[in-house]
């Protein structure tokens, strides 16, 4: 289990200066082909959502799909306010400002309107809206 565990690292700059030795408490290796498939597991027990999740890697996508924005953007703050909660219990870092909420809509004047939801501790930008000029 030394991928895992008892892991350490220095700093070395420019002009060779090093760092004091630190130790890893957490997390595997970056780039490794096992990090993939030991987050899965470490996420296996994601709390139960009304959005459907996808996961690819240690990215988390949730979606919900409604006839009304307002109960559109309800349910994804309360389950980003779900979701917030467990990472924060299991000490997971969210990315905050890769954070972002899109809204699609098969008609033209939907597909214009801001989305609005919320994690824990922030609320997520919508990405930019489309250009609906022809």
């Amino acid at each position: 289990m030394e991928m895992v565990g008892n892991r350490s690292f220095t700093l070395t700059t420019g002009n060779d200066k090093r760092s004091r030795l630190r130790r890893l408490k957490n997390d595997a290796p970056k780039g490794s082909v096992l990090a993939p498939l030991l987050f899965n597991i470490y996420i296996s027990d994601l709390p139960t959502t009304v959005s459907r999740k996808y996961a690819y890697a240690d990215d988390l996508a949730i979606m919900h799909a409604g006839g009304d924005w307002q109960a559109v953007e309800g349910v994804l703050s309360k389950d980003m306010a779900t979701v917030g909660e467990y990472v924060e219990t299991w000490k997971i870092k969210l990315s905050t400002t890769k954070a972002v909420s899109a809204a699609f809509h098969l008609k033209q004047q939907g597909a214009i309107r801001g989305l609005t939801s919320t994690t824990t501790t922030k609320s997520c930008p919508s990405v930019p809206k489309p250009n609906t000029s022809e």
